[in-house]
């Protein structure tokens, strides 16, 4: 072999969406952002602002229009490369509409109706359930077959949406050949699990409508310092990790995922100290750890022209993909192209 020629080995797709349906959490920073940057070096990643899931729920124009650009600019604020990452919104990619309408005739009403968010949903929110509530997995199905993703970083709530995706490009790929890529769970580095600061036995959750229950990734220190110091403990007053005290060692979590250290480590450092100058402690290290985060979001978000020029480049070739895909599917089915 001819030693000028490099051999670039192809790197496995991973596709993350994210909803504007609200700020996202300290928890889903911890879970899952924070790790995001690795995972774009080691992966061919692409990341979203799924905000054709979010009008499941009825949002004021003004205030959806906001919530999709404060999410593609806490996209670009976490030190992914818009270069090198496709960064996109997916109401600006009509190919995922279209192959949504397609997968929905190729799953049963069976297994949509099955889905366990589904009936949650539809009893939360009785006075809407639309149909795209009850679509909503085919089009999250369209999301991940239309860039032939490996792998799909998904939580206890969506995996149910994954096998249901994978169900349909193995239906599909038995009728048509090679269509899709069958997707698979990420597994990466595992990240920290954060419950809400008011309800320890709970994941913490944006959509709480206890302001108090969890940090905002947008909360001033101020505000994350309050919170904290308002969370539910226990009334023993030391510092240890134990199933029987969900509140501390909710804290203790997040004070290691901020600083690296151990729960013994933890332990030692506070031996002899009581749960106020803990909660200080761990309010120090999370406005810490989001500083450059927020520093950066400050800086992007006061920058319409960079975050509008970054969604036109990033929907054109997210395009791109995805339209390759769109059309093998058409071809297949029996569809005229003109192209």
């Amino acid at each position: 072999m001819d030693g000028n020629i490099q051999v670039t080995e192809k790197k496995q797709v991973v596709l993350s969406l994210v909803q504007p349906t609200g700020t996202p959490t300290l928890g889903n920073y911890l879970g899952a952002f924070k790790n995001w940057a690795k995972m774009a070096e080691d992966y061919d990643c692409l990341f979203g602002a799924a905000d054709l899931h979010s009008i499941t729920v009825r949002t004021e124009p003004k205030v959806l229009k906001s919530r999709i650009i404060e999410i593609y600019a806490i996209l670009l604020s976490l030190g992914l490369n818009p270069e090198k990452n496709i960064i996109f919104v997916q109401s600006q990619v009509p190919q995922h509409s279209q192959l949504g309408w397609i997968l929905n005739c190729y799953t049963q009403f069976g297994e949509a109706a099955r889905m366990t968010q589904f009936k949650d949903k539809s009893k939360k929110y009785a006075e809407n359930v639309n149909v795209g509530l009850f679509s909503y997995p085919t089009l999250m199905a369209a999301d991940i077959l239309l860039y032939q993703a490996d792998f799909v970083p998904v939580g206890e709530d969506q995996k149910q949406h994954l096998e249901l995706a994978r169900d349909i490009a193995t239906r599909m790929n038995n009728l048509y050949g090679n269509l899709f890529t069958v997707p698979a769970p990420f597994i990466g580095k595992a990240g920290a699990k954060v419950m809400s600061l008011q309800e320890p036995t709970k994941k913490m959750s944006k959509t709480d409508p206890n302001t108090k229950s969890f940090i905002s990734m947008l909360d001033t220190p101020d505000v994350i310092l309050k919170k904290i110091k308002s969370a539910v403990t226990d009334s023993e007053g030391k510092v240890y990790y134990s199933e029987e005290k969900p509140g501390i060692s909710n804290l203790m979590s997040i004070y290691s995922a901020c600083t690296g250290l151990s729960y013994e480590e933890i332990e030692k450092e506070f031996d002899g100290k009581g749960y106020g100058d803990f909660k200080a402690a761990v309010a120090e290290a999370v406005i810490e750890e989001l500083r450059p985060f927020r520093a950066e979001f400050d800086r992007i978000i006061n920058d319409k022209a960079y975050i509008l020029s970054s969604m036109e480049k990033g929907a054109e070739r997210a395009e791109k993909r995805a339209r390759r895909t769109l059309d093998k599917v058409m071809k297949k089915i029996g569809f005229v192209s003109y192209r």
